[in-house]
């Protein structure tokens, strides 16, 4: 007999009405089981594919691809070191920052904030911080003026809009023959910005780099330089040339260095969410241990017919084997197109259902980013698929072989 029997019998048992309800219930059972799995599968890793594409997005927005600092001091020579960074063909643009811990007082508030020093016509191309004024632009802050641009939250919690007056008061201590007196000095707000990230919009203040070296007492000198470089993922690889090429005392770190621990924790996080909604899928998948059992026992008399025509136990065996392949298949297909639909929607789905529950999922003020993103990976879905039909396929295996091992003889004895 060949395969297109096997393949006959194996899809009538799928699909025909048997005399044991139960059995068909098992199997809609497993099918929507692995269904609902795949999908909670493809959701999650689309949704934390989207999370890290965005934080990186939004971090890198406001750091640099590459940093360049010097050793035990500020980088006095900066202009010359640019010079020779960017002999690097990977480097597009690079920009000095003076940066340093302030405390800005309006009024009655109070709020400690990272200053940052600018020279804003050669920080716009390193960082994409221009495109997220809300108010003002960045060519506002005019050396000489004591101009300040602030985070969105940082200008909510200081209540102070554009025109506003506030101080700033350096964390650096200036010694006096009468003390200790910290360094301070009234600022105009001339830009607000808002990159959408609570950590910066509530903890970020800029100001231009020569009030910044006026202030911090840096003289000519700055805290480093931060670049901007054709493709990001090189950013390592340009790191260990740049060190290789300046020597101590310069040190040059890559964005994944300084964002090493935060980038580690959501690859772990989202390994973790794959092995676990991964156990929901082999569950589902194992059900179809229990459907090809209880098959195998509703159909003893149609296997021993089938042997006494002449089938042979692999036959046997390769017809319930294409029975819970096809129900593990069918679970795997539509999970995997449910899950791409709701992945590719995830932006209208999470406010419908906040508009229902009337309450907002990811608060700006408690999380990094206030809405959900989703990017999907077809790599990953592919994996899951796979990895969703092999479980199914494993599971078919010890039913199958039972199904084989059935005697004619006895299988027929009392029918």
């Amino acid at each position: 007999m060949g395969r297109t029997f096997e393949w006959m019998i194996g899809l009538r048992y799928t699909r025909a009405k048997r005399r044991n309800r139960f059995v068909s219930f098992i199997s809609a059972t497993s099918i929507i089981g692995i269904t609902l799995g795949v999908t909670a599968l493809i959701v999650v890793i689309s949704v934390m594919n989207g999370f890290q594409d965005e934080l990186r997005e939004r971090i890198l927005g406001m750091t640099a691809h590459v940093t360049i600092g010097q050793q035990g001091g500020t980088l006095s020579d900066w202009p010359a070191v640019v010079e020779r960074v960017e002999e690097n063909p990977t480097v597009l643009a690079a920009a000095p920052y003076v940066q340093s811990e302030g405390m800005l007082s309006a009024g009655s508030a109070v709020s400690g904030a990272i200053v940052r020093g600018i020279r804003p016509a050669l920080e716009i191309p390193v960082t994409n911080i221009g495109s997220h004024m809300q108010e003002g632009v960045l060519d506002d802050l005019k050396p000489g003026e004591f101009g300040i641009v602030l985070g969105s939250a940082l200008a909510r919690s200081l209540g102070v809009g554009v025109g506003d007056r506030l101080m700033l008061i350096s964390a650096d201590v200036a010694v006096t023959p009468v003390g200790g007196m910290l360094r301070q000095r009234r600022f105009t707000v001339v830009g607000i910005f808002e990159v959408g990230m609570y950590e910066y919009d509530r903890g970020t203040a800029m100001i231009h780099i020569a009030d910044a070296q006026a202030l911090f007492r840096t003289g000519e000198g700055v805290s480093g330089l931060r670049l901007k470089l054709d493709d990001i993922f090189a950013a390592p690889a340009v790191a260990r040339e740049l060190n290789h090429r300046l020597g101590y005392p310069y040190v040059a770190q890559d964005w994944t260095q300084s964002n090493a621990n935060f980038f580690r924790a959501i690859q772990i996080e989202r390994t973790v969410m794959f092995i676990i909604l991964s156990l929901i899928v082999a569950v589902a998948a194992f059900n179809i241990v229990s459907t090809l059992v209880m098959l195998v026992t509703d159909k003893q008399a149609d296997i021993a017919i089938l042997r006494t025509l002449g089938a042979s136990p692999g036959s046997i065996m390769v017809i319930f084997m294409i029975t819970g392949v096809v129900i593990g298949l069918i679970g795997t297909l539509v999970g995997v197109a449910v899950g791409v639909l709701i992945a590719e929607n995830i932006d209208v789905i999470v406010p419908w259902i906040e508009g229902i529950v009337g309450t907002r999922f990811m608060p700006a003020d408690v999380y990094y980013i206030s809405e959900v993103p989703s990017r999907l990976d077809w790599s990953d879905i592919g994996l899951i698929g796979l990895m969703a039909f092999a479980l199914s396929f494993l599971a078919t295996l010890y039913p199958a072989w039972r199904a084989s091992r059935v005697q004619p003889a006895e299988a027929l004895r009392y029918e």
